[in-house]
């Protein structure tokens, strides 16, 4: 993958955007202290890149209906690429798997799945395990709290620019 050289300013862009979505120009401009038509250019430059991939609403489901959040850990059987492949394409086809990262260590994969109840969790991990997708064990873990839930500080990860 190949990295985009930023400097200071269009880090303080992609952060104004992850924390306030899209904004006028006016404001964004006045966010990272730059005027309007370059800080817009950069923006255009950042999406153009396909750096800004989107833009969204963080909406409070919990607000509005009741549901259940879980985190699946899987292994599977067998490591092969059409393993990861077949599995990988069932996840990206159900909605209720909200989430999905494959991990090194001792899973394969985390899951974050949001279902209507425990039972409707229940019939997808059947649906899961009747598909023959390889899955040697999973793991449940209930969520009963969100304590924290942020994007990472760009500024923070993203390369010093050099003096």
């Amino acid at each position: 993958m190949t990295r985009v050289g930023l400097d200071a300013v269009d880090i303080r862009i992609l952060g104004a955007v992850q924390k306030h979505g899209p904004l006028s120009r006016a404001k964004l401009s006045e966010l990272v202290n730059l005027s309007p038509t370059p800080c817009w250019a950069r923006l255009k430059r950042l999406e153009t890149a396909g750096i800004i991939r989107g833009y969204g609403a963080d909406i409070a489901i919990e607000r509005i209906a009741h549901f259940t959040e879980v985190f699946v850990t899987v292994s599977l059987t067998h490591h092969r690429k059409a393993d990861f492949d077949r599995f990988e394409a069932e996840v990206r086809r159900l909605d209720e798997i909200t989430e999905c990262v494959a991990t090194g260590g001792g899973m394969d994969y985390v899951l974050k799945v949001a279902s209507a109840n425990m039972a409707a969790f229940q019939d997808l991990m059947t649906r899961l395990l009747e598909a023959e997708l390889g899955i040697d064990r999973y793991m449940t873990y209930i969520v009963t709290r969100r304590i924290k839930n942020a994007p990472p500080n760009l500024a923070r990860l993203a390369p010093r620019p050099r003096s």
